[in-house]
């Protein structure tokens, strides 16, 4: 008997107590030293993704986060996200006290005109709170890695700023910088010729503050990177009033249950996934796909939580709830992708988790350097603390995440979900974009696009005949004539079907015949060489040609497609614009397949494959060297989107194609396609110039710090400001603009 292996639990916490990448890189090696454990933290969004052995208790996990010297919980998959208001506003508090403190400290230190008698030991009061309050949560940080044995970028920081203190503090008690009337000049540069009669509260103070100013921002700018998954998350209805024994009773959203009918009223949102049973009414879905368009529903018609009625009252039948709801799979895909990490993630998590140690024992050399060069103890401290201050690599630690938050964030507002970080990374490479056809390209509806007339024949009485008779019959080539032609139709008596061939029926006294030509014949009626030339020609194009006569008389023809979308001539160009090469791939005859590639602009046409043959298509263009992404809508298409490099899923389609993609687009039009590559780009562009600057930053800064040629102070203003400009560089992705609303080109 075999057993089968069943796969791993997966689960997020949210971790609390992290300050930098460093402590990311800690808890996570210290939940992937457990047997079977897999483990993804993420600092930018104080998340853990974990998969782990089935029957592993989840209180393993969160105690292992706790025995690291940080705090986890599980987090439900309906809880809101949690914004960073309360960190964000600790650290305001903090930064506007130590800025008012350090202020008259840096001032009397930097001008010598205002260095009154006692100057020093004002200075020695206003920093002792600074150092030892507002400087607080580094202290605390740093003591509690270096309980668990480990180093973080707060150890820098906290060894920095105690240092510097605590060599001010000797220096006015044990040194001259004590005496009565000491005065000093500020430099740029550190000064290190006076021995014990200089002072570096200022650098204490200034350290300390534009480092609070930097976590502050940067609590600030990560509330607002996540603002876009958090305003998907409020776009749910609270309430609902649901309609019981024919009774509307408002209750909670959490109350409402599949199968249930609710009422949606003019203005209201709708509360969650259904179907409309009653009324007719637009549904504007722009705040959920981005559509701008209001979408014309009625019966029968399914519509979407979050959404907003515009005018009629509708009466919906709930077939989602909570969890399963679409806007709730789109928040956990977004979440998903923010809280995942990049390989170019890694390797900055690697870097930084090495870091900190390598950059301790620099500071040492350095001290110990300068003292064996027989320099001033004052100078070999103010040169190791520089070291120790310029070398905090938090700008490191956030260039990914940031850009990955901004990015997907701005992404599921434009209607692009994003399954995973590595996507982006993906999209870098594509160099082929294979679409399928039916309900990508095209619409994926049969509907009419032609109406010959024959000679003298009203082109209105031969569609009210046409579709008087089309209407009783299911095909959908039928149906597509009998909605063209109206919903004010006369009745059919007489209606009979002909498989294969067409429908006959009495209209209006009139006998009419509506399919091919052959059943036409059958009842005497010939079509004229004028209307036999015009039906080739439609045929020549893929489309499927119904003649319709009556009385003995040919009529006409009406010509059938599966109508090309009207984006998506435009999303080709936009995908050639981005270098890519497209190809059409269909299960339709070749004739029908040239003649819509030729209508969007594609040049590459793979016609009659089934559902297996796609796959094979898509590894054949891989193994000539072209790096695919699949676009496709269809169950069929599945197994292609997930064979393929990148899979982009139409969100209009089936659920397992949206399963199987990497990417999926939320309104079904294909222009989001080039979209979604342009963003992806543009983010991966935006990691790429964050980590450069995160490392030249620390690389130019350290040999600076080293040979003494850095003022700690303006060390850790630098420092605070590289983070802040990685983030701000971040956030630019918020203005990202689709080629359409940007005059063409993605901006």
């Amino acid at each position: 008997m075999t057993t089968v292996e069943r796969p791993p639990d997966r689960i997020e916490l949210a971790i609390g107590g992290m300050t930098c990448a460093s402590c990311a890189g800690r808890i996570e090696r210290k939940l992937n030293k457990l047997d079977g454990v897999r483990a993804s933290v993420n600092f930018a969004t104080e998340r853990a993704t974990v998969e782990f052995p089935p029957g592993l208790p989840t209180t393993t996990l969160v105690d292992t986060v706790a025995h690291a010297g940080y705090t986890a919980s599980p987090v439900r998959p309906e809880a809101p996200v949690e914004d960073d208001d309360l960190s964000a506003g600790d650290l305001r508090l903090r930064f506007l006290i130590s800025l008012a403190l350090s202020l008259p400290v840096i001032a009397v230190s930097m001008v010598p005109a205002w260095q009154f008698p006692t100057w020093q030991w004002a200075a020695l009061a206003l920093s002792y709170v600074v150092v030892l309050v507002c400087a607080w949560p580094f202290h605390r940080a740093a003591a509690v890695n270096l309980r668990h044995g480990a180093a973080t970028m707060d150890t820098l920081v906290s060894m920095g700023v105690t240092v510097a203190f605590l060599w001010s503090v000797y220096a006015l008690l044990f040194g001259g910088a004590g005496m009565i009337g000491m005065r000093h000049e500020f430099s740029l540069l550190p000064r290190g010729d006076t021995g014990t009669a200089d002072i570096y509260f200022e650098v204490a103070v200034g350290v300390t503050t534009f480092l609070l100013l930097g976590r502050w921002l940067e609590a600030r700018s990560k509330r607002r990177a996540g603002a876009a998954l958090r305003a998907l998350l409020a776009l749910g209805a609270k309430d609902v009033a649901v309609l019981r024994d024919g009774v509307e009773t408002r209750v909670p959203i959490g109350r409402l249950g599949v199968g249930e009918l609710f009422v949606v009223r003019p203005g209201e949102k709708i509360a969650t996934d259904g179907v409309v049973t009653e009324g007719a009414s637009a549904v504007d879905r722009s705040l959920v796909t981005g559509e701008s368009v209001p979408e014309e529903v009625g019966p029968g018609s399914a519509v979407v939580g979050g959404t907003v009625n515009t005018s009629g009252r509708l009466v919906v039948r709930a077939s989602r709830v909570g969890a399963d709801t679409q806007l709730a799979q789109m928040a956990r895909m977004v979440e998903r992708a923010q809280t995942g990490k990049a390989r170019v993630q890694r390797l900055a998590d690697r870097v930084s988790s090495v870091f900190v140690p390598v950059v301790l024992g620099i500071a040492v050399v350095t001290l110990v350097a300068w003292l064996l060069s027989g320099a001033d103890a004052d100078a070999a401290i103010t040169a190791a603390v520089a070291v120790l201050v310029i070398a905090c690599p938090c700008a490191l630690g956030l260039a990914t995440p940031t850009a990955l938050l901004v990015g997907t964030g701005r992404g599921a507002q434009l209607g692009i979900l994003v399954k995973g970080p590595e996507v982006l990374e993906s999209t870098r490479r594509v160099t082929t974009v294979v679409l399928d056809k039916t309900g990508t390209v095209t619409t994926g509806r049969m509907s009419v696009v032609d109406v010959l007339p024959a000679a003298g024949v009203d082109t209105a009485r031969l569609l009210r005949l046409a579709g008087a008779v089309e209407s009783a019959s299911e095909h959908p080539v039928a149906q597509a004539i009998a909605a063209h032609a109206g919903a004010d139709l006369p009745a059919v008596t007489d209606f009979r079907n002909t498989e294969g061939l067409g429908v006959t029926g009495t209209v209006e006294g009139s006998a009419v015949v509506v399919g091919r030509p052959r059943l036409l014949a059958d009842h005497g009626i010939e079509l004229s060489d004028e209307l036999a030339a015009a039906r080739r020609a439609a045929a020549a194009k893929g489309r499927t040609v119904i003649a319709v006569g009556a009385d003995g008389v040919a009529l006409g023809l009406v010509a059938v497609a599966d109508a090309v979308k009207p984006s998506s001539a435009e999303a080709v160009a936009r995908l050639r614009g981005l270098g890519l090469r497209p190809v059409l791939l269909t299960g339709d005859n070749e004739a029908v397949a040239r003649a819509i590639a030729a209508e969007v602009g594609i040049d590459e046409v793979i016609a009659e494959v089934l559902p297996a043959d796609k796959v094979a298509t898509v590894e054949r263009l891989r193994a000539e060297g072209a790096v695919v992404a699949m676009v496709g809508d269809g169950v069929n298409d599945a197994p292609a989107l997930a064979a393929a490099d990148l899979g982009l899923a139409m969100g209009t389609g089936a659920d397992a194609a949206i399963e199987a993609g990497d990417l999926t687009l939320v309104r079904g039009d294909l222009r989001l396609a080039a979209d979604a590559i342009a963003l992806s780009r543009r983010t991966l562009g935006i990691i790429k110039g964050n980590l450069f600057w995160a490392f030249a930053y620390n690389v130019a800064g350290l040999p600076l710090a080293a040979l003494g040629l850095l003022n700690p102070m303006i060390a850790g203003a630098a420092m605070a400001l590289s983070s802040v400009f990685v983030v701000a560089n971040s956030l630019r992705l918020r203005g990202f603009r689709p080629a359409a609303d940007s005059g063409g080109k993605a901006t």
